[in-house]
């Protein structure tokens, strides 16, 4: 395919515009909420319906960007985005807001795996772990970037942010329809070979084993970074200015690691022991964060811990897309899939636990980070021998 670096860039352009809309609609939910009269429970469930919709859609939205193709399923998620954001943002009864965060979880389901497919459909293996370093860096870039623009907008009226959200995502659209083409691996793909491939990934233990450990893991990374803010403000002090400014310098050092040094790490140790020495670095660091009364030892534990779930992230997708061979779609399509279930069970227990206990999301994080780091080894060194 000609010029294939612009493709690669336009796909990935698509996911920074998209959690750029993200991010953007952060600072006025607080506002939204008390304009509206909401519950925190009705908050609650905004979140949760945004990640049911994407464990739901995301298996078949794998197979179908697989079988039709990563651009129409891209294209589709834009502008399903879209909607989703300008319907949010003309949303007068709760019902409405509940329907928009569900179109968001679809419209993401559509799009992470076909993007990440098309950027595994578009590099060599050894192109491979730089081009996922840049979808995650996508993803970071727009969390960290969209606040600070959403608070600036919203300046003209707390709605101002989702048309905002909702005109990027339109624009990506355009793009993906007019510019962007479909890649030649996907076109070679033969359609009756993919019609088992479900079935068949999930028979083949290297997937299954890896995707148990990404469905544990994320349940750990979750339960300690969905309420991270409320547990640093109660158990050490932090005010909301100082926990902005720690995730906001997290996510540079993670950005800095995603799109420079990422496929440098990759290829000195490999993924694998990449996603070993995140759980043992994370598990250490969430430990530390529990023992300790310092301040400023919380504060640089973060940013390890922090980082560490950065590098996690696209180290597993790499490890997934060089073995994923014409299933790209199908395959990245679980990888979401079991992310979703775990990121939904996370923040669930992390609260539940947090009532018992403000340190008891620390230690349960850290203790199932831990026995993952574990796992991940045995499965590692049961598999090695299988080859021999």
């Amino acid at each position: 395919m000609k010029n294939k670096k612009w493709m690669i860039n336009l796909a990935i352009s698509n996911l920074l515009l998209v959690f750029l809309g993200v991010g953007l609609v952060i600072p006025v939910l607080p506002p939204l909420k008390e304009q509206m009269h909401f519950s925190g429970t009705t908050m609650g469930m905004m979140i949760s319906i945004f990640a049911i919709a994407q464990l739901i859609a995301s298996p078949a939205a794998g197979y179908l960007s697989d079988k039709v193709g990563r651009k129409k399923l891209i294209a589709l998620g834009m502008i399903i985005f879209s909607f989703s954001e300008l319907l949010f943002g003309l949303a007068q009864v709760k019902a409405v807001f509940y329907i928009s965060r569900a179109l968001g979880g679809i419209a993401a389901a559509l799009l992470m795996p076909s993007v990440t497919a098309y950027v595994a459909d578009l590099t060599t293996v050894a192109e491979r772990a730089k081009a996922m370093g840049k979808v995650s860096a996508a993803i970071s870039g727009g969390f960290i970037i969209g606040p600070g623009v959403g608070g600036f907008i919203a300046k003209f009226g707390i709605r101002v942010p989702f048309y905002v959200a909702a005109l990027l995502a339109f624009v990506g659209f355009i793009l993906s329809m007019t510019v962007l083409k479909e890649s030649e691996k996907t076109m070679d793909i033969n359609p009756e070979a993919t019609q088992s491939s479900f079935l068949d990934i999930l028979k083949n233990p290297m997937f299954t084993s890896l995707f148990v450990v990404i469905l544990i893991s994320s349940f750990g990374l979750q339960a300690f970074e969905s309420i991270y803010s409320i547990m640093a403000t109660i158990n050490f002090g932090f005010t909301m200015s100082e926990i902005a400014l720690i995730i906001t310098v997290s996510g540079i050092l993670a950005l800095f690691f995603q799109l420079f040094l990422f496929d440098w790490i990759v290829e000195k140790i490999g993924e694998m022991h990449l996603i070993h020495l995140t759980f043992f670095a994370s598990a250490l660091f969430i430990a530390i964060i529990a023992f300790t009364g310092n301040r400023i030892t919380v504060a640089l534990s973060t940013f390890v811990v922090f980082l560490a779930f950065d590098l996690f992230r696209p180290a597993v997708t790499t490890y997934l897309s060089k073995h994923a061979g014409d299933q790209q779609g199908a395959i990245n399509g679980l990888n979401s899939t079991f992310t979703s279930f775990g990121n939904i069970l996370g923040p669930l227990a992390a609260g539940m636990m947090f009532d018992i206990n403000h340190f008891f999301p620390y230690y349960i994080s850290a203790i199932i980070l831990l026995g993952t780091g574990i796992l991940s080894m045995l499965m590692t060194r049961k598999r090695k021998q299988a080859d021999f």
